[in-house]
């Protein structure tokens, strides 16, 4: 069975809003990329989708934009290779090596991990969440930036019940992030 796994940046608040100011650095970017090397696929909603795609599907040109640094690109070349599977209800069809997710979400995750591979990925706020409460995800990892954000959405805001961890690795990085990853502590 594939772990699913779910990995995001966070503030020292718990913001998870992707403009809270945790733009990866070069050394980030080398770990977001190697992160999304170790799932065969993604799982996203609508907005995250939408949001990634928007940000780093190559160009029908084949050239990245100038806005883009040269050190982006693998992570860039990785996530617009890998496979997504898209939740959601609004969305007649997608593109980009994309197919939608329909039905009993729970359901169908569990049919993308009972498929052979190395691990899915999830990412978003709203969708972790409902497979969260599921006990659908095996290993979080949360790279916690040393900013205080202040306000947005907070990572797993709402959870309705607590949730056992175990620290498995820890890394800390020179921006003065640190990746910590999780597994679900299953015996309690």
């Amino acid at each position: 069975m594939r772990p699913l796994r779910y990995a995001i940046n966070v503030t020292l608040d718990g913001c998870v809003h992707h403009e809270a100011g945790v733009a990866p650095d070069e050394e980030l970017m080398q770990f977001w990329t190697a992160e999304m090397q170790r799932a065969d696929a993604v799982v996203y909603g609508r907005t995250t989708y939408e949001m990634m795609q928007s940000a780093w599907r190559r160009p029908a040109s084949g050239v990245w934009p100038d806005w883009m640094e040269s050190w982006e690109h693998p992570f860039a070349d990785a996530l617009d290779r890998i496979p997504k599977h898209v939740v959601s209800s609004t969305l007649d069809s997608v593109d980009w090596n994309a197919e939608l997710v329909r039905g009993d979400l729970g359901e169908a995750v569990r049919a993308l991990k009972a498929q052979p591979g190395e691990g899915l990925s999830v990412g978003g706020v709203t969708l972790p969440l409902a497979l969260a409460e599921w006990g659908l995800i095996d290993e979080y990892t949360f790279v916690v930036h040393p900013v205080i954000a202040g306000h947005g959405p907070r990572l797993l805001d709402g959870l309705s019940e607590r949730m056992r961890l175990e620290l498995v690795e820890r890394r800390e990085f020179g921006s003065g992030a640190v990746a910590n990853t999780y597994r679900t502590d299953r015996s309690a």
